[in-house]
């Protein structure tokens, strides 16, 4: 493709793109797609000459596009929405030209200090102390991992070099977290060694939170078995409630028992910009770790991932590696990011944030996060106001968590042990409308649906047609 071929086809894909964006409803927000649907549209094989791009694209739009789960709709209200905006996918475009490997300062000294930079001002905006250096990296899954390495090699002697396997001076590990805490945090002790059964999940109290005292009742019991707890990790916005752990009290176990306390905020963490919730992260400078997500509720592309941690050292001590290939001399004292993780290979997601932070402005990222609190403590209301809805946990932010229990004299409508199905059955008929897309979760035993309110183009309008769907389609199943 020579540069007149890629401005033509260029611009006409930003056209496409900048319509895209302009009329986010213009396809179902769940796809209608089967399974096997693409696969049989395909080719087995590549081709063995290069094709037109216009042909391309064409199967572009004809084959992938009705494949696609619609994240950018204002009516995706599942899990939690994450916005690709206009500023962040041009960023994205700008960095995949500029295609930098920013694993050295010298291999991209801009991609290397400006990340230094994005993360300073985000860090500020959630008021974190500047004693918290940053990383970006994909995910909050990663950041994770990274943390609980870091707290395995703080508590553990060389285990850099000689692991864990068959050492006699080291007892089993245990890491704590809340009953509600992200699967992630599971996927971590698996990946670097520990075993499931290092992970102990602490009971949580009537508003999905960590229980302290159970805390500190499990590391006791666990030192007293002959245990090294090594680390707790507390929530700030739980997947399934966005409850929020008292880090504040977690930060005073863990300094106390000499633990790794890391921070999982990467949805609730964000909301640390306003002043009405200042208070979610409060304790959290006492952590050793936090992880925030642009790419949830920072209108950022998926993927970017903030880590900070006080204890980069022990990041560096449990990574650093540099073979003579990568060996480098400068001028001045650098920073190689590299070093912070296992990934060698780094792109320019800085580039992203950096735009985004810049185009927004933080007065109007505060606006669109109150926005979205606001219209998810208004659908709330509704659940609450309704005889037959029943709002199942709190709204601390923007997902409301509740469930249809319809109020029928005895001996009509679903039977108790019913309802959890007749649930499942209403989320499926609203979500085959096309207009919005909900997910459900478990609480306490129970199917509990959840309407999670943060996308850009979410407006109370699309919030409110999705209640209207949810009590019609009710109405419909109660009759039938």
């Amino acid at each position: 493709m020579d540069a007149a071929d890629f401005r033509r086809h260029g611009h006409a894909l930003v056209d496409w793109i900048a319509e895209y964006l302009e009329h986010p409803g213009k396809y179902p927000v769940l796809s209608r797609a089967t399974p096997g649907d693409i696969v049989a549209a395909l080719p087995a094989g590549a081709p063995e000459e290069g094709e037109s791009f216009e042909a391309i694209v064409a199967d572009f739009e004809r084959i992938l596009v009705p494949g696609l789960t619609h994240w950018n709709h204002p009516g995706f209200l599942a899990y939690f929405p994450i916005t690709g905006s206009a500023p962040g996918v041009l960023a994205e475009f700008l960095a995949a030209a500029l295609n930098q490997q920013a694993m050295l300062w010298r291999t991209s000294p801009a991609a290397t200090e400006l990340e230094e930079v994005a993360l300073g001002w985000l860090r500020r905006l959630i008021g974190l102390p500047d004693a918290f250096e940053g990383v970006i990296y994909d995910t909050a899954s990663t950041s994770t991992l990274h943390a609980l390495v870091a707290a395995r090699q703080a508590a553990v002697d060389d285990v850099r070099a000689r692991g864990l396997a068959g050492r006699p001076d080291v007892p089993p590990l245990r890491v704590y977290c809340s009953e509600q805490a992200h699967s992630s945090i599971d996927k971590a002790v698996m990946a670097i060694g520990l075993g499931l059964e290092s992970l102990r999940k602490i009971p949580i109290d009537e508003e999905f939170r960590l229980r302290v005292d159970a805390l500190k009742a499990a590391i006791a019991e666990d030192r007293a078995a002959g245990r090294l707890p090594i680390a707790v990790v507390a929530t700030v916005g739980t997947t399934a409630t966005t409850s929020i752990d008292p880090v504040g009290e977690i930060a005073e176990v863990c300094a106390a028992e000499s633990l790794w306390l890391h921070v999982d905020a990467a949805y609730g963490g964000m909301a640390a910009m306003l002043p009405s919730h200042a208070h979610v992260l409060k304790g959290a400078d006492r952590a050793d770790s936090l992880v925030v997500n642009p790419h949830k509720w920072l209108f950022t592309p998926v993927d970017l991932s903030a880590f900070y941690t006080r204890r980069m050292d022990a990041i560096r001590a449990a990574f650093a590696l540099t073979p003579a290939y990568l060996q480098t001399t400068e001028t001045a004292p650098v920073k190689n990011l590299m070093d912070t993780g296992f990934q060698l290979g780094r792109r320019f997601r800085a580039l992203k944030l950096w735009m985004i932070l810049r185009s927004f402005g933080a007065r109007a990222i505060r606006r669109h996060l109150s926005r979205h609190i606001a219209i998810a403590r208004s659908f709330g209301a509704w659940v609450d106001a309704h005889p037959d809805f029943e709002r199942v946990a709190p709204v601390p932010l923007s997902v409301v968590c509740f469930r249809w229990n319809p109020s029928v004299p005895a001996g009509s409508g679903l039977p108790p042990e019913g309802l959890d199905d007749a649930n499942e059955r209403l989320v499926d008929a609203v979500n085959s409308t096309g207009e919005v897309f909900l997910t459900h979760t478990r609480l306490r035993g129970r199917i509990a649906i959840r309407l999670a309110v943060g996308h850009l183009d979410t407006t109370e309008a699309h919030v409110r047609r999705a209640w209207e769907l949810l009590v019609s389609c009710a109405a419909g199943a109660a009759r039938a």
